[in-house]
């Protein structure tokens, strides 16, 4: 049977990939920061929304008047060196790194794994694994 004709749940909100509903017994987070900008931070904020998540912009002082710093629940500066202050500051159990710099930024995950903080997105063992041409095609052959 085709997932394009099968019933949409009635669940309150859907998952965001898939027709399948978000599980509300699965655990998830309360807060998440998101460590990006514009268009790609309104995409994270409203998808955190559907499934009840609070959400924290951060944000250089040129965006504060920014649509996606408005829509969030909390807001910071976005400096890297500050966003670890801004998790803690508010509460953020998880960083959302949008696209760009920070999402391919093999430092920048380990400092928040080694906090304990939650990465939205590849480890750091696997973004330096992909970030190297020869180690990836290792881990391509040897996934066969």
């Amino acid at each position: 049977r085709s997932l394009l004709r099968r019933p949409i749940s009635s669940a309150p909100w859907e998952s965001i990939y898939t027709l399948d509903p978000v599980d509300p017994s699965e655990s998830t987070f309360e807060k998440i920061l998101i460590a990006n900008r514009g268009e790609i931070a309104c995409r994270v904020i409203r998808s955190a929304r559907k499934m009840g998540i609070k959400t924290v912009a951060v944000h250089s002082v040129a965006d504060g008047g920014s649509l996606f710093v408005k829509m969030a629940d909390e807001a910071s500066y976005l400096v890297e060196e500050n966003i670890i202050g801004a998790i803690k500051e508010t509460g953020a159990q998880a960083v959302h790194p949008g696209y760009g710099f920070l999402s391919e930024n093999t430092g920048f995950v380990a400092k928040h794994e080694a906090l304990g903080v939650k990465f939205i997105g590849p480890n750091s063992e696997a973004i330096k694994s992909m970030g190297d041409k020869i180690a990836s095609k290792r881990v391509a052959t040897d996934a066969k």
